[in-house]
């Protein structure tokens, strides 16, 4: 690729810099995951004094939120609501991991989202990842498919 393209919050941070290894069908799982994580806020009761509300103090505070067992403050219509935001928010933050190792593939995407939820492992703080080193060992995204930009 020559250029970045995609929505700004959405784009994979291997997209934008090669650092973090090769742009890569898991780039496409960093947009998906951040899809999930919206959907998560836009559901969340925020203070209205609060006047700093970025994306990425909202996902962070989810993130938190999870990390402490708390429930998260959403707005309840029906019956197990709270369990299936839930689900979305501890997927969503696999899937925006900052380095495309450590996401899951697709499979596990959909396998994770059609279960009960109940199994779930909250995932590595992704927003500390860009500073501690990398879970695994393998050189970065060596073993993915690099997706070339076709004009």
């Amino acid at each position: 690729m020559t250029a970045a393209r995609g929505t700004i919050g959405y784009i994979a941070p291997e997209v934008l810099s090669r650092n973090f290894g090769k742009v890569s069908h898991k780039s496409d799982i960093y947009s998906f995951g951040m899809l999930l994580l919206e959907m998560v806020d836009g559901r969340i009761k925020m203070d209205s004094k609060t006047n700093n509300h970025s994306k990425v103090n909202s996902l962070e505070w989810i993130y938190r939120h999870l990390e402490k067992g708390e429930e998260l403050k959403i707005r309840i219509e029906e019956e197990g609501d709270n369990t299936i935001v839930r689900k979305l928010a501890i997927v969503g933050h696999w899937c925006i991991q900052w380095h495309p190792n450590d996401r899951p593939a697709i499979k596990e995407v959909t396998q994770m989202l059609e279960g009960d939820g109940s199994h779930l492992n909250l995932s590595p703080n992704p927003f500390m990842a860009a500073t501690m080193p990398k879970l695994n060992a393998s050189p970065l995204s060596e073993d993915l498919d690099v997706i070339l930009e076709i004009e």
